[in-house]
Formats: C-alpha cells, structure tokens, sequence
C-alpha cells in the first residue's frame, strides 16, 4: 500500500511540472502585458516655461511630442524617447564642439567568449557615430580579446583586470576601476564617459542626444511601476539604503562627462567598501549604489528604456525605438566559478 501511495504521489510531481511551465510560459508574460497599461507620472513642464538644459540644441526637444510617456523629470531635465528630438541637430552640435566618448566595458571570464565580440561589432555600427570614440575594455584574460575592425576616429584599449571569485565582486569593484582609468587616461583625451554591461546588443541609433553631464537609464522593468514595487535596498546597515526615490536605475548603462561619472564612481567605490568594513552587502550590489547616488546627486538627463530593453518584456506601445537590447542571459552557466 505504501508503494501506491509513493507512486501516486510521483505521478502528481510529474503531472504538475507541465502545469508550471505552461503557468510561467503564459501567465509572466500576461504579467508583463498588463503592467504596460499602468499610468505613469506625465511631465509637469508648463508650455513656455525652460528645463534644465544640458545644452542649447536641448530647447529644440519637443517635450509634448510624447503624451504617453513622462518626457521630464520632477527636476525639470529632460528623459529622451524617440520623436522627441532632431538626431542631426545632436550630432552636429557635438561634432562642433568637439565632443568625444570613452566607453568602457568588462570581460571577465566566460563573458568574452560569449558577449565581446557581438557587442563591440554592434557598436561599431550604432554608438556614437561620427564622433571619437575609444572603447576600454576590461578583461582578466587580454589575449582572447577578437579583432574587430574599428571606423576612422575609433580605437581600442585593452585593460587587464583581475578576475574575482564572486560575481558579485567583479560587478561591485568595476567602479574603482573605472575611476582609476578615468584619472590615468580617459580625463586627458575624451569629454565624455558610458560605461556599459558586456551582455548587450546595440541594435539602433545610441548616439550625441544621450550625451549630458549625468546620464542615468530607466530600468526597462520597473518604469510603468509604482515606486512602492522598486527594489531599493531596504537595509538602514548599508550605505545604499534608502527608503524612497525619484525613478528606479539600470546600472547596465550610465555615464555623462569624465567629471561626473568619476564622482559617481569614487563615491559609489567608498560607499562599497564601507559596506564591507561592516560585513554588509547591498541588495544590487552597484546598482543600489548607483541608485542611491542618483536620488542625491539628480542627473541632468534620463534616457529611456528604449536605450536598454528587453524583449522578453514582449511589445509595448510605448517603445518605439529599441537601440539596445539585453543579450541571452546564461546566469548558471556564466556566474559559476
């Protein structure tokens, strides 16, 4: 008797494992579908009345272009969707005053052989064209770093690094390392820093209008949400902890001028190795830090999710433009030391 009953309680763990998969396969993206339908916060800006610019061409940003979406912060900056603003006003205005872009990256481990080279190929044809770009590449194993064939005006750096056994570890001391080569090279050559997440595919436009003093990226995940669903750290033992904020902040993608994202990343850096000395860790690591730095220090503009989307979310009206997009996350297989 106690075999059949063994057996029947098999045969239910086998019967419910479809009944899972088809609940995440359908219900997740249902989920998802829905969430899009929740109101956001509209720009507050009255007509007539100026933003906060970071430069001049930005007066030309049609704010009520987007009546779908919040075009500007509670701080009057502007959050750049597509229809908004005039790319060839961008690009000439930076072409002239001599803007230039170092974008750094890290390659750690099984990241290379997996992400570099698609996405350093898709930059090539998307970021920043037209304009100086040099890109820092962050690796613990330089040798395997692919060839890529780079456009006049562009160049790479390989940097070699040390690889952590955490994960966790590589993201978080990213910030110090990215301060260093700011002071050592990057302040003497370029006007302006991004720093990118290796896992990513540029597959439109990322060009001269994302470039401001302080540029943060609105987390494709939590920008139809209400602030009570952010996941800011909620331990009072961190220095990340905070208990409200204005948006919620992908680390994947930040930058601004060399002066700004060195101050971000030295006060991200210290606030890390506080945390430390204290045996704590914060939620996100890096991203709560950022988070954190952001709600002190407001950035001088905001890029949309279209600057860094996933489709697994599935369509949204309300992303128009899709310019770069989350590679195939291999979590299990890539984190594993």
């Amino acid at each position: 008797m106690g075999y059949i009953w063994r057996a029947k309680g098999v045969w239910k763990c086998v019967l419910c494992v479809p009944v899972i998969v088809c609940m995440v396969h359908f219900i997740i993206p249902a989920v998802q579908f829905f969430i899009g339908f929740l109101p956001m916060d509209k720009c507050s800006l009255e007509s007539g009345k100026m933003p906060n610019f970071d430069t001049h061409v930005d007066a030309s940003l049609d704010f009520w272009s987007r009546r779908d979406v919040p075009t500007c912060t509670p701080w009057k900056t502007p959050i750049i969707w597509e229809g908004m603003f005039d790319p060839d006003r961008y690009d000439q205005l930076h072409k002239k005053q001599g803007s230039s872009v170092a974008l750094t990256v890290f390659a750690v481990g099984r990241y290379l052989d997996v992400y570099l080279e698609n996405f350093l190929n898709s930059s090539e044809r998307h970021f920043m064209l037209g304009l100086p770009v040099s890109y820092y590449v962050f690796t613990d194993t330089p040798e395997k770093v692919p060839h890529i064939k780079l456009a006049p005006q562009r160049s790479l750096k390989v940097i070699e690094v040390k690889k952590y056994t955490r994960w966790q570890d590589i993201s978080m001391m990213r910030m110090k390392t990215i301060s260093d080569v700011i002071e050592s090279d990057i302040r003497h050559q370029f006007t302006h820093v991004f720093c990118f997440d290796v896992d990513q595919v540029f597959t439109g436009r990322f060009g001269s209008e994302a470039l401001g003093e302080s540029v943060a990226l609105l987390h494709a995940y939590y920008y139809h949400l209400p602030k009570m669903w952010y996941t800011y750290d909620c331990n009072p033992k961190s220095k990340a902890y905070m208990t409200t904020g204005d948006f919620y902040y992908h680390a994947a993608v930040f930058g601004g001028s060399w002066k700004s994202v060195k101050a971000l990343t030295e006060a991200c850096y210290k606030n890390i190795m506080e945390d430390k000395l204290n045996n704590v860790e914060a939620l996100w690591h890096d991203e709560s830090h950022l988070n954190k730095y952001f709600w002190l220090h407001k950035p001088s503009r905001v890029l949309s999710p279209e600057y860094c989307w996933d489709t697994n979310i599935g369509s949204r009206s309300d992303i128009r433009a899709q310019r770069l997009l989350w590679a195939p996350k291999r979590y299990d297989e890539l984190r594993t030391p």
